[in-house]
């Protein structure tokens, strides 16, 4: 028989690449989260990493997962996310993307990831990135086949500072291809809180290349779609996680609503 220790990491090395959670939810909302997981499977160790480098924004988006699972219950809404950290291989980059496994992630070098070969970067996109992505249409081709519009909603979150630049935003959109829903979202936010210092197109923007989730799974099949990214501080105690989950559900609905009566006239 196996110990407690032994069983631990078994069951940690087969965690499948993506979980779905709440699949068949009513909701015309699907969340999706790219970076919701710090975790290296066990083949990779550490990745020469120390344990509070691999707790840091540079491994995952501490807080975004938390908000999503507040949502899933707010809004009976279905929810892909990936079980890896991004310094394995960052799910929201092409893989043809110099980011997809970093070497350097904001000031920390990554050194194991230095001249990964061909081969370990197809395991990696074949174990990880793929079945993410299969992940998501699969979902998203059952909604259609039931007929349930679908808005998809991107969940991150950001460091307060970048490379000694601070972000004062406590919370940004990014839009894709089309800035419909993404713009009535941001009307929504600032409907209910006009003093909210709230980001268009920060910290990133799709030039930056983040937006391979965004633009795959949302403009890709014409869908409404947005990007949130939420300041981390905001997102690290339950308390804070309440008040953004509230607020983001109550506005994501009203943009919903504001898109079919637009649609109607």
């Amino acid at each position: 028989m196996l110990d407690d220790r032994a069983e631990a990491r078994l069951e940690a090395s087969q965690l499948p690449p993506a979980i779905t959670i709440n699949p068949e939810g009513r909701s015309p909302f699907v969340l999706v989260c790219d970076h919701a997981s710090n975790r290296i499977p066990e083949r990779y160790g550490d990745l020469g990493l120390t344990l509070a480098q691999r707790l840091e924004h540079i491994a995952w988006d501490p807080g975004a997962l938390s908000v999503c699972q507040a949502l899933v219950d707010l809004l009976d809404a279905p929810l892909v996310h990936s079980t890896v950290s991004r310094l394995i291989i960052d799910c929201n980059r092409e893989t043809d993307s110099p980011e997809l496994i970093r070497t350097l992630s904001e000031a920390t070098a990554i050194a194991a990831n230095i001249d990964v070969s061909p081969e370990e970067r197809a395991r990696r996109i074949g174990d990880y990135h793929a079945p993410f992505h299969l992940a998501i249409e699969r979902l998203l081709d059952r909604r259609a086949g039931r007929g349930l519009p679908t808005v998809l909603v991107c969940m991150h979150s950001f460091t307060p500072i970048y490379l000694n630049v601070q972000r004062p935003w406590p919370i940004g959109l990014i839009h894709g291809r089309d800035t419909g829903y993404t713009q009535k979202l941001f009307d929504a936010l600032k409907a209910e809180d006009p003093t909210l210092d709230l980001g268009w197109n920060e910290p990133y923007a799709a030039l930056n290349g983040v937006t391979l989730t965004l633009e795959k799974h949302g403009d890709g099949r014409g869908l409404d779609a947005t990007m949130i990214e939420i300041r981390n501080t905001e997102i690290l105690e339950p308390a804070g996680v309440a008040f953004w989950a509230a607020r983001l559900a109550r506005c994501l609905v009203a943009a919903h609503e504001a898109r079919g009566r637009a649609a109607a006239r």
